[in-house]
């Protein structure tokens, strides 16, 4: 009696390794021993615990094999209410109302601002090297940009 509560235990560490839970565990083990004994009607048995882990790892296998199965459904796919991830078309018609006003406000500045505003915000070149660039000083730099963005921003709060 004590050989077959080790095997038990021996089996059960074993499918519960392999990520079976409790329940499924003694419902494999019992499914195991049912075998053994229904094999062992018609054949001799050499080794009766190499026979219950390797069928119990057949058995949990073959679970592990159906409940993959019954998680994908044939046709589920048509079935689905599927959402369209892109924006509604009056959300893009506002962005595009909005964009354009953006660049009439860009087209609005003075040739120097936009240059400058472009430069930093579009370019990524910082205010020393925008001054370098254009050969005006750092002061003026500054001036062009803050300018262009209170301009921006009071053009844009308008829309």
């Amino acid at each position: 009696m004590d050989e077959v509560k080790l095997l038990r235990l021996k089996l059960r560490r074993l499918l519960r390794s392999r990520g079976r839970s409790v329940d499924d565990t003694d419902d494999l083990i019992q499914e195991a021993f049912l075998r053994l004994q229904l094999y062992c009607r018609e054949h001799a048995v050499q080794k009766p615990e190499a026979f219950l882990v390797r069928t119990a790892l057949n058995l949990s296998a073959d679970q592990g094999r159906r409940e993959r199965q019954a998680r994908i459904q044939p046709g589920a796919l048509e079935t689905l209410d599927l959402i369209d991830p892109s924006p509604a078309p009056e959300a893009v018609y506002e962005g595009q109302k909005r964009l354009q006003h953006w660049m009439a406000g860009i087209n609005a500045l003075s040739p120097r601002q936009r240059e400058v505003f472009l430069l930093n915000r579009t370019e990524g070149y910082s205010f020393i090297q925008i001054a370098e660039r254009l050969g005006i000083t750092l002061s003026m730099v500054e001036k062009h940009a803050a300018k262009a963005v209170l301009f921006l921003t009071d053009w844009m709060d308008e829309a």
